[in-house]
């Protein structure tokens, strides 16, 4: 008998069918993978497994009889727990307290008992977790690991992990999978949600591939391939290499000195970072979320003020600059940031609209000429293969990925010497994946210096040639990723300065 089974599940927002007739079977003491591409509907089925969502159609059994779960307490009940990306956590209190919040008899238990039942399900389960220890005083892998305590405490037995090693080190996803094996070993389930397939291949004993809101297939894990699953997720035939150019590099276009940056609560966000980029070659940026890359990306562009230190383009100190002065005085730096949206385009315009903002201040008269763009927003739909009605389409209608290719392909089309990109394939599908790889491999071969920020790294070891490591706003190692192993990049990004160390220029 499984332990869980959803038949015939529907759930339509509007007139977006999110998942339909789906079919999801967990058996006891299993790892149970959701594999499938962005908007898949992976998130929209376990949630309605832990009660957020309820289906507009089809039967929910755990254990082989039908259950109702109408809210994320009827989840519990059931034994369902949920991880999710964000945890929910209160920072200002200690592990125990995030324990027992919410709950009805927790006013009864007396403090010693607690702590003794907590340290017996974190020896059950091998969680390293301090009961009096502040969240705000916990990493990443800490609260994760709180977050899993805290749903076993409540009587969990099947647990959901959305995107859980999103933001860890190697070292922490690799105790986060021995947690998972145990949790197998003492009969419970775990259903993973990841877009990492090596990780997926690893630790999963079955495989269940979403396409468009429909179950695709489910596969014993030891019985397929990378390449299998990445046909199945998009429909067809995948080419799953990244090809590293090799490094030609020119002269020192890009030289960052002492750079620190203070948030406006003047926490120093970076931390006299000092690096060089040359022409040619690109440079992948490596850490856990939080560590400075944002800041070192807008301050390089002319977007975050610089308390201190030098930053310098061509022999020309940028420092001080507005980002239209940087572009105004012949410095050609594309910039693709992390919110697409939020600062990279305008969601209620068109593309021929967002193409005329980058270069507007160049044309001479009072009238905008609007055929220049739009012929190249014809070009860069063709070329780079955008899904969209027309030119004229507004952005915010687009997929993800069709956005991503829309600024990447306006940055692109500046001809820059200098291309800044922070997690240019972060929520995009696989396919999209691979061809914006390609696109950034083929600005290398122009000659252009490329700052890549990336949070997976496999991809940062296969696309870059040389790999800087950040940690709380410093530099902890700058490798040759020819040389490079995960392992010395988890140390560096969990800030042990002892790994292999190479001078900032071109190893």
């Amino acid at each position: 008998m499984n332990l869980i089974s959803m038949e015939g599940i529907t759930k339509t927002f509007g007139r977006v069918v999110a998942n339909k007739e789906i079919r999801f079977q967990v058996k006891h003491g299993e790892i149970h993978a959701l594999l499938g591409e962005n908007g898949a509907g992976k998130s929209t089925l376990v949630n309605m497994l832990s009660g957020i969502y309820t289906p507009d159609s089809g039967s929910i059994f755990i254990r082989g009889k039908a259950v109702k779960l109408t809210s994320p307490r009827a989840a519990l009940h059931a034994g369902i727990g949920m991880i999710h990306q964000h945890f929910k956590l209160v920072e200002v209190m200690t592990a125990k307290e995030n324990i027992l919040l919410g709950q009805k008899s927790s006013f009864f238990i007396r403090d010693e008992q607690l702590t003794q039942k907590i340290k017996e399900f974190s020896h059950r389960f091998q969680l390293d977790v301090d009961p009096n220890k502040k969240v705000y005083d916990m990493s990443v892998g800490e609260k994760q690991t709180l977050e899993i305590l805290k749903v076993l405490y409540r009587g969990a037995n099947i647990l959901i992990l959305d995107e859980p090693t999103a933001v860890l080190t190697p070292q922490e996803t690799q105790k986060l999978f021995q947690i998972m094996l145990k949790m197998k070993e003492e009969g419970c389930a775990v259903i993973f949600i990841t877009h990492k397939m090596n990780e997926v291949l690893a630790i999963s004993d079955r495989i269940t591939v979403l396409r468009k809101g429909e179950t695709v297939k489910t596969v014993n894990t030891g019985e397929t391939t990378t390449q299998e699953l990445a046909e199945l997720m998009v429909g067809h035939p995948v080419n799953l290499a990244i090809k590293r150019e090799e490094a030609t590099p020119g002269k020192v276009l890009l030289e960052v000195k002492d750079l620190i940056v203070e948030s406006e609560e003047r926490v120093k966000a970076l931390k006299g970072v000092s690096f060089s980029l040359a022409a040619g070659e690109i440079l992948g940026v490596a850490g856990v979320a939080g560590s400075g890359q944002k800041e070192l990306c807008e301050a390089i562009a002319g977007l975050y003020p610089v308390k201190s230190g030098e930053v310098f383009f061509k022999g020309e100190n940028l420092v001080g600059l507005s980002p239209r002065q940087i572009i105004t005085r012949g410095i050609s730096m594309s910039f693709v940031p992390e919110d697409r949206l939020g600062m990279g385009l305008v969601a209620s315009m068109d593309m021929v609209d967002n193409l005329i903002l980058k270069e507007y201040q160049n044309q001479k008269g009072l009238l905008i000429n609007r055929k220049p763009a739009a012929a190249k927003s014809k070009n860069i739909i063709q070329k780079l293969e955008i899904s969209t009605p027309g030119i004229h389409h507004p952005i915010k209608e687009l997929s993800g990925g069709n956005i991503q290719k829309v600024l990447l392909g306006r940055e692109l089309d500046s001809n820059p010497d200098l291309l800044i990109t922070a997690y240019p394939v972060r929520g995009l599908d696989i396919n999209v994946s691979y061809k914006i790889y390609e696109l950034i491999n083929a600005e290398k071969k122009k000659g252009v210096a490329v700052l890549f920020i990336g949070e997976d790294l496999d991809v940062l070891l296969e696309l870059c040639d040389r790999i800087m490591v950040l940690c709380g706003g410093e530099i902890t190692g700058i490798l040759a990723a020819k040389q490079a192993t995960k392992e010395q990049l988890g140390l560096l990004m969990a800030g042990e300065k002892n790994g292999k160390r190479e001078d900032t220029e071109l190893a």
